[in-house]
């Protein structure tokens, strides 16, 4: 017996000892886990999003997988349908159970109402890499002069992407105007192809007519933004945007879209142009690059690019917002969320991440060189340029989705161009008021 109770002593000595040479060795981070220099179980930081809010090439995934192998700290995406990921996030931040990363669309005007940065989201002006960003995009992840978050994308600007071979085919000019414009779509559905290809199921393509046009509305009414955020005058002082709507509807009556253009998805928009099922399609430049990625027989030479002649606007429109990254202040992992802001901010991982996103032109560090070529570069310095709408004026980008779906009522017949404005000059009122602008108090 006395043998036996010995080596049960000298047992539960030695399992003492070994647990108190683990405690040594690993941080605890409050919550029973253990810090990535430990060496118990390593961190894992979830990071959630919207569909849109991540390259469809996976480059951030594949710059997440570099991260742990640098310092074992894991990131778990769970990412969210773009319709639904906005009033999420809202939902997730009040009950406090937010992502410990978190993707946002970022712009100067909604920054508040999407993620209230002074309650939820970590400062991080003092970190080194916010110097190296372009300062044009710093207001967008701004708030009361501190700095709340992190972007990649350069300055977004959509044009209609079209194939120079249907054109050629046809005997077909780039359109200046929507006249010109309109005679082509006809003549490229005679020859049984689709003009145009609209991504109506996404919700948020079919809008970009009405406000990348910006630039032209300000060309044809000075000062309009500050009369728009000061309710001096509202969106019918704009005939053109009211011109664009009908337009639209005019377009998509004559078959311009095609047949079952509202199940349409952007997603499919690249095979489409790939394999000459349609002749244009709103996107970026650096879309084409998309296309070759995922067709890789494509010579995606035989696309090029024009500036969108809606309202027989010529001129282009530049958003210095984009989707930006915000680490939850009251999150459980917070220095290990910082390290990943740091380990993206690294001159070969910005390098890396334009590389590697196919859809992307430039970056807002200016360190890393743009992939604009000559051609597309001496077009778009050909064309005047300014803010779009919805990154300049108020209550606009708030409702986009909501006017997606207004459109879409549009096409279908149940509604009217007019009603269509008219209901996003109210839906901006509500907003305002629900805000407490004190410029619609007036």
């Amino acid at each position: 017996m006395s043998k036996r109770l010995l080596k049960l002593v000298s047992a539960v000595c030695m399992t003492a000892l070994i647990g108190s040479a683990f405690v040594g060795c690993g941080s605890s981070n409050g919550d029973g886990s253990k810090s990535a220099s430990g060496s118990g179980d390593s961190v894992t930081l979830t990071f959630g999003s919207h569909q849109s809010g991540l390259p469809t090439s996976g480059v951030v995934q594949d710059l997440a997988k570099d991260f742990e192998k640098e310092t074992g700290i894991k990131i778990d995406f769970q990412i969210s349908p773009d319709a639904q990921w906005r009033d999420l996030l809202k939902v997730k931040l009040d009950s406090g159970e937010a992502p410990d990363i978190f993707c946002a669309d970022a712009d100067p005007l909604n920054l508040v109402t999407r993620v209230n940065p002074e309650k939820y989201v970590l400062d991080v002006s003092s970190e080194e890499w916010v110097k190296r960003m372009d300062p044009n995009v710093l207001p967008s992840i701004s708030y009361n002069s501190k700095v709340y978050g992190i972007t990649f994308p350069g300055k977004k600007m959509y044009f209609y992407v079209y194939n120079k071979e249907i054109f050629e085919k046809l005997g077909l000019k780039i359109p200046t105007n929507y006249q010109e414009f309109k005679n082509v779509c006809q003549k490229i559905k005679d020859s049984g192809v689709t003009p145009i290809y609209e991504g109506t199921q996404n919700g948020w393509h079919q809008v970009l007519p009405l406000f990348e046009t910006g630039a032209m509305y300000q060309q044809k009414h000075p000062d309009l933004y500050n009369k728009l955020n000061k309710n001096e005058v509202d969106l019918d002082s704009i005939p053109e945007l009211q011109t664009i709507i009908n337009e639209l509807k005019e377009c998509a009556d004559l078959g311009f879209y095609g047949d079952n253009y509202l199940s349409n998805s952007v997603e499919n928009a690249k095979e489409a142009m790939a394999k000459g099922k349609a002749a244009m399609f709103i996107a970026e430049s650096a879309w084409r690059n998309e296309v070759k990625s995922d067709f890789p027989d494509f010579d995606v030479n035989k696309l090029g690019i024009f500036a969108m002649p809606w309202g027989d606007n010529q001129t282009i429109g530049v958003n210095p917002a984009s989707n930006a990254y915000f680490i939850n202040k009251n999150g459980k992992h917070v220095e290990e969320a910082k390290k990943f802001f740091d380990f993206l901010a690294k001159p070969e991982n910005l390098q890396k991440r334009l590389d590697g996103q196919p859809g992307l032109s430039e970056l807002c560090w200016p360190e890393v060189k743009s992939k604009y070529s000559k051609e597309d570069q001496a077009y778009i310095d050909s064309l005047q340029k300014g803010m779009v709408m919805q990154a300049g004026v108020k209550y606009i980008d708030s409702q986009w989705m909501d006017i997606g779906k207004d459109l879409e009522a549009m096409y279908s017949g149940s509604s009217t161009p007019k009603q269509v404005l008219e209901t996003i000059m109210n839906r901006r009122t509500e907003q305002a008021k629900l805000q407490k602008d004190p410029d619609w108090d007036k």
